[in-house]
């Protein structure tokens, strides 16, 4: 009896990991196509439908938006093209199909981890655009969903699959440049006001808008544009850090090959050079105390100066990411000394390939077979949502203030020197629109929550508060 006994529960056992794995655990060779739905199409999503189409063995067979106006047209372009395509308005009507193995999802940040979660729990993999979370929780609650569910779930963090930067980065970590002093991530992105609106907005009569926002509040609309410029609104997006800066403070990261939160963070900045409805800082500096070599993180939304729509640079990158090292430096695709003599290059594929390591990952059934797993997602999104967090605590402050406090931070005096000068050539008045000084946090690595001063105000960010139904769950 007790053998017939434990001989059920085995089988039970393996039946329900055979359910966890579904639908790729189908037996099918290595020709079978894959069955992809995309989720949220307005841009990035509408680029994933093209790059996936175009990987032999795999079909877009589903595609979703909360926007009916935007899901019509990306219906309209397989009809055109002769293609039969499911569409949803509801993602979770799309996730119930067994026969779809992948989702993509472009959709605004706060969505992110649902998806994810969601998509893991009915069996699927998962390619997530960057950031991969909205808040540090529910990047974890993404990689535990992950593993527990046996899923492959790539970031959309493509220069992860550069190999000519993987390249550059083995090269850097023998020593060939000597030990490393600081990495800088840079990011001077041209952002035009997203105007200022007297009362809430119409909501486009093509929008769900219980779907479009989901997680978040469903407050009224608050600014002139609901899509995209949610991006700089703290309950949907985390600002161009988050947005663009994502890419580089990974590749930051990957330089120092950190595999957990730093112990301490502070950010300087503000949102300067206009009156908005956003709130999210267009000019910022961030400091991450990395042993034995710091990240130091620039944004700027501003162009070089008045009258000049240009952007400004820095070692010659206006988006990137420079390896400072005892006897040269890298960036872009170069190797240099000192003088800046070029020693060695490196060609650059630009994450060329990203698309379709998912898929020979998805095939492999190995996570180790992705460039951009998941984890470095988490961490490296993680890393953006603790120097936001620094800033929304901060207060305004004076220069003295400033420089009192970023004492000791090798480096941090020499960017906010530039800084200032870039607010002063963009013709800011900081009395107006004062700088933004935030506090320094201190986290623990292990439980990825903060310890010490403003600790209590800190993982009050940690997390947010979910709108009913759309919640990441506890036990994911």
């Amino acid at each position: 009896m007790e053998h017939t006994t434990r001989r059920a529960v085995l089988k039970g056992t393996l039946a329900a990991g055979l359910s966890l794995a579904m639908p790729f655990s189908r037996a099918r060779g290595a020709n079978d196509a894959i069955r992809v739905g995309v989720i949220g199409l307005r841009g990035q999503g509408s680029n994933h439908i093209k790059w996936f189409s175009a990987i032999p063995g795999v079909r877009v067979v589903a595609i979703c938006d909360a926007d009916r106006a935007i899901l019509d047209r990306e219906a309209k372009k397989f009809r055109d093209r002769r293609e039969t395509v499911d569409t949803y308005v509801d993602m979770r009507k799309l996730l119930d199909d067994k026969s779809i193995d992948a989702v993509i999802t472009a959709t605004p940040n706060h969505w992110h981890a649902l998806v994810t979660v969601w998509a893991c729990q009915a069996g699927k993999d998962v390619f997530v655009e960057k950031p991969v979370s909205h808040d540090i929780w529910e990047g974890r609650q993404m990689v535990k969903a992950a593993r527990k569910y046996n899923r492959i779930v790539q970031s959309g963090m493509q220069r992860r699959s550069d190999t000519g930067l993987a390249e550059a980065i083995d090269y850097i970590k023998q020593g060939h440049l000597g030990a490393i002093t600081s990495v800088r991530g840079i990011v001077y992105v041209r952002r035009d006001s997203i105007g200022k609106v007297d009362g809430p907005q119409p909501i486009p009569e093509s929008v769900d808008y219980n779907l479009w926002c989901g997680p978040a509040p469903m407050d009224p609309l608050m600014r002139e544009s609901l899509h995209y410029d949610w991006h700089w609104v703290w309950p949907t997006g985390n600002g161009d850090f988050g947005n663009n800066g994502i890419h580089f403070i990974d590749i930051c990261r990957w330089v120092l090959g950190a595999n957990e939160l730093p112990r301490r963070v502070i950010s300087v900045g503000g949102r300067f050079g206009y009156i908005d409805d956003g709130e999210t800082p267009n000019t910022q500096i961030l400091f991450y105390d990395y042993k034995p070599a710091p990240i130091i993180f620039e944004v700027r939304g501003l162009p070089r100066e008045v009258g000049n729509k240009a952007m400004d640079y820095y070692y010659g990158t206006s988006a990137g990411t420079v390896v400072h090292c005892e006897k040269g430096y890298f960036v872009g695709g170069w190797a240099y000394d000192n003088d800046g003599k070029r020693i060695r290059q490196f060609i650059r594929t630009d994450g060329a390939g990203h698309h379709a390591n998912f898929i020979d990952a998805v095939r492999s059934r190995k996570v180790s077979d992705l460039n951009a797993d998941v984890l470095d997602g988490h961490l490296s999104s993680a890393l953006c949502h603790m120097g936001n967090i620094s800033h929304r605590l901060g207060a305004p402050a004076s220069r003295e203030k400033i420089v009192e406090r970023i004492a000791g931070a090798d480096g941090m005096a020499e960017c906010f020197e530039r800084m200032q000068e870039h607010l002063l050539v963009n013709g800011v008045d900081v009395q107006q629109t004062p700088r933004i000084l935030g506090p320094w946090l201190t986290l623990d690595p292990k439980t990825e929550t903060f310890t010490g001063e403003f600790a209590s105000e800190a993982n009050a960010l940690v997390r947010r508060t979910y709108r009913e139904p759309f919640v990441v769950p506890e036990n994911v």
